[in-house]
């Protein structure tokens, strides 16, 4: 039997919404376009939760709160979930021991079907780990207590992209996210930078891993200027890169073997300069700078004479790197073009750069910056969603805080619309303009996940994944998004051209299908 559609009339969802949601602010005038406008820019897509802190706490205390990030929290049940996840749970050094082994024991096997299935036993493994970083990272993005931190968190991974699939990345990539890019994403750019250089998923990813004395090699110093700090414009020359490549010299991880005998550097946490096997020995975890690899001469890089030093020589060039007007200009055009257009404003950029060099490189003032400039909200409407944020604006519109117990069909989600989160093979990341997202193809995608979501048939809630049984012909039941939130986020503010569809739908999971394939839900 098919369902009758029942959609309330727009005015008497606004009056709901007025009942549901507090006063915005002394007074009692409802919420502007233009504070809709800028939630949409400044959350990772309205809730009721974010509506409710907004109108508690006004634009200003709102912003206040979310750049101090003192409430960084997750729902208990999502929290439970994330801690569950071995990839989140186990120390990495004891990940990657665990899977080296794993392949020690498949190798020492005869030939044969056994060996075989060993072998894909352990690589299944290494991608669920994978898998699990994953999905820690989208609960993080739907449910977390400090949108505009989330949005960060998943800017700076793409920003700092690493490869999940290449070699043992997978093994490494949740605890990038949870311990060199969350901690760091509203902190000092120079911070964020020497985690990043620390961490071993990307020094196995851009292969400073293997660059040492007399075998030089420039990938991660290539893009840790260009890509990372510099931008590829910034006056720097080829000698500065070979330059950099040999200050980066001996900093790597542990070798294999002595990461079998787990020493006392694989603890968690430990951090310190030994001696022993030498002075000047620096480790972290995985993470290991030994003087003997490194090339100790003088460099001479940005105009600036190094003198040979160890570590210290690094953590020289990194300052030299972010003290540079290009850097404060480069990181502040990134951040313009995420949050407000493929092309923002020149002013825009220079006011963010110029709170970038007074700071020295704070990151939450140069989003202070940004978030209390006029472009933020006179562009509205302007930016395209990438997949990721059109899929968790989607979810926390449609869960409003409900915890899911089975993530992996969000996981697959990205995957189908072509951004898998550590699934970029180059070092770039993900493109974040317009153009990279709004073609037909895409669209399409972009439609299939909105009747997923919109008819309730993703097994969200089903702990092992598996759907609940149904009778035959049964369905289930559709998200009701025509409610208070929809009232009050979007309503007063469709497009003739969604409206229209709106009323065209026929059923409760077409009217939520044309809506979040919308392109008032598309932009933001």
């Amino acid at each position: 039997m098919r369902r009758t559609l029942r959609l309330a009339p727009l005015g008497l969802l606004l009056a709901l919404a007025g009942a549901a949601l507090s006063p915005v602010r002394a007074g009692d005038a409802p919420l502007t376009r233009d504070d809709i406008a800028w939630l949409r820019r400044a959350s990772f897509g309205i809730d009721s939760a974010t509506l409710q802190r907004y109108r508690e706490l006004g634009r200003t205390g709102w912003l206040d709160a979310a750049l101090a990030d003192r409430d960084d929290h997750l729902p208990p049940a999502i929290q439970q979930q994330i801690d569950g996840y071995e990839a989140i749970a186990t120390p990495p050094a004891e990940l990657v021991r665990s899977f080296r082994e794993s392949l020690r024991q498949v190798k020492a096997m005869p030939e044969g079907d056994a060996r075989v299935a060993a072998k894909k036993a352990a690589l299944k493994h290494g991608r669920e780990l994978l898998r699990e970083a994953q999905q820690a990272e989208l609960l993080h993005a739907i449910y977390g207590s400090n949108p505009l931190k989330e949005q960060m968190v998943w800017f700076w991974l793409n920003h700092f992209s690493v490869y999940g699939n290449k070699g043992p990345v997978k093994l490494l990539a949740a605890d990038y996210e949870e311990h060199v890019i969350r901690p760091h994403a509203m902190g000092k750019f120079r911070d964020l930078v020497m985690a990043t250089l620390k961490s071993p998923a990307m020094l196995v990813y851009l292969d400073n891993a293997q660059n040492a004395k007399g075998k030089i090699n420039e990938n991660y110093a290539r893009e840790l200027m260009e890509l990372h700090t510099l931008g590829v414009h910034a006056g720097y020359t080829q000698q500065d890169v070979q330059q950099l490549a040999a200050i980066l010299t001996g900093v790597g991880i542990l070798p294999p073997r002595q990461l079998m005998r787990g020493t006392r550097a694989n603890r968690p946490g430990r951090f310190g300069r030994f001696g022993g096997e030498g002075s000047g020995v620096v480790r972290q975890g995985l993470f290991e700078f030994i003087p003997a690899r490194h090339d100790d001469g003088d460099k001479v890089f940005l105009g600036q004479r190094i003198e040979g030093g160890g570590f210290d020589e690094v953590e020289h060039a990194v300052d030299l790197i972010v003290r540079q007007p290009a850097c404060a200009q480069f990181i502040s055009r990134q951040l313009a073009e995420y949050f407000v257009s493929d092309h923002p404003p020149q002013a825009l950029v220079d006011a963010m750069a110029d709170t970038f060099q007074r700071t020295d490189g704070d990151i939450a003032a140069v989003l202070r910056t940004l978030f209390t400039s006029k472009e933020i909200t006179a562009t509205a409407g302007a930016k395209f969603k990438d997949p990721m944020q059109f899929l968790v604006s989607a979810m926390r519109f449609s869960l409003d805080g409900r915890p899911i117990s089975n993530v992996r069909p969000l996981v697959g989600a990205l995957y189908q619309m072509g951004e898998p989160i550590y699934g970029r093979i180059t070092p770039d990341g993900w493109p974040l303009d317009n153009a990279s997202w709004s073609g037909s193809g895409q669209m399409a995608k972009r439609f299939d996940i909105a009747g997923m979501i919109g008819s309730g048939r993703a097994p969200l809630f089903a702990p092992d994944g598996t759907p609940p049984r149904r009778q035959p012909g049964e369905r289930p039941d559709p998200p009701a998004l025509n409610g208070p939130l929809f009232a009050q986020a979007m309503a007063p503010w469709l497009s003739p051209h969604t409206r229209d569809a709106l009323a065209q739908a026929r059923t409760p999971v077409e009217w939520n299908t044309f809506l979040l394939s919308s392109p008032d839900f598309n932009t933001r």
